[in-house]
C-alpha cells in the first residue's frame, strides 16, 4: 500500500489484504525460479538484473530499487520518510533459506512515552499493544510486545483487570481488550 507521497504504509497494507485488495501493490525484490530453472545458486545482484528485466512496465508489479551508498545515511532517509525499516542484502550472495549472514532487517522505532489504548490479541500471532498519544487518546500506531511469557502474562492481566470501552473513531479490530483512559506504556 502507498501513501500519497508513494511511500509504502504496512498499516494501510494490513487493512487493505481483506478490504482493498484493489489497491495493492507488489513489490519484487528477488527472483528465485524462471521457467522451471532454479536461480538461487546464482548471485543476488544476477538474480535482480534478470527480474528487472521481465516485470512490464505500468502493472501492479513494481521492481524494487536498490539504494547503493553508506548504510547509516540510508538507515537515516528511511526513518525521516517514516518507513517501517529496510532491509540490506550482499550483492554476491547466493539464495539460502532461513537466518542468513548475507541480509540484514533493520527496523525504524520511536521511544517515547504513550497511552495504552489496548492489546490486540489473537491465538497464534503476535501481541500487539495499539498506543496513543497521552492525554488525547489519539492513535498513533502499534508496538509488537516483544517481552518474555511471564511479562507478557502480566501485562494481560493489568490489561484485563483495567478493562474499559473501545476509544471513539477506532477502527474494529479483531480479538482486541481496550483498557480505561491513563494507562501508559
Amino acid at each position: 500500500m502507498l501513501t500519497d507521497a508513494g511511500l509504502s504504509d504496512f498499516a494501510a497494507l494490513r487493512k487493505a489484504i481483506t478490504r482493498r485488495q484493489h489497491d495493492l501493490y507488489f513489490v519484487a525484490f528477488d527472483l528465485l525460479h524462471l521457467n522451471g530453472h532454479d536461480l538461487r545458486d546464482m548471485a543476488l545482484q544476477e538474480r535482480r538484473d534478470i527480474l528487472a528485466g521481465i516485470i512490464p512496465p505500468d502493472i501492479r508489479i513494481q521492481f524494487s530499487q536498490a539504494l547503493p551508498g553508506d548504510a547509516k545515511a540510508i538507515y537515516h532517509l528511511v526513518d525521516q520518510a517514516g518507513l517501517e525499516g529496510m532491509v540490506s542484502k550482499r550483492r554476491d550472495s547466493k539464495y539460502r533459506s532461513g537466518p542468513s549472514t548475507n541480509w540484514l532487517k533493520t527496523k525504524c522505532y520511536t521511544v517515547g512515552e504513550f497511552e495504552l489504548l489496548g492489546v490486540e490479541r489473537e491465538a497464534g500471532k503476535p501481541p500487539f499493544a495499539l498506543m496513543a498519544e497521552p492525554g488525547t487518546r489519539k492513535y498513533v500506531g502499534s508496538a509488537f510486545v516483544s517481552v518474555n511469557r511471564e511479562m507478557r502474562e502480566r501485562l494481560w492481566k493489568r490489561v484485563q483487570d483495567h478493562a474499559g470501552p473501545a476509544p471513539k473513531n477506532m477502527p474494529k479490530r479483531p480479538a482486541t481488550q481496550w483498557v480505561k483512559p491513563g494507562k501508559l506504556a
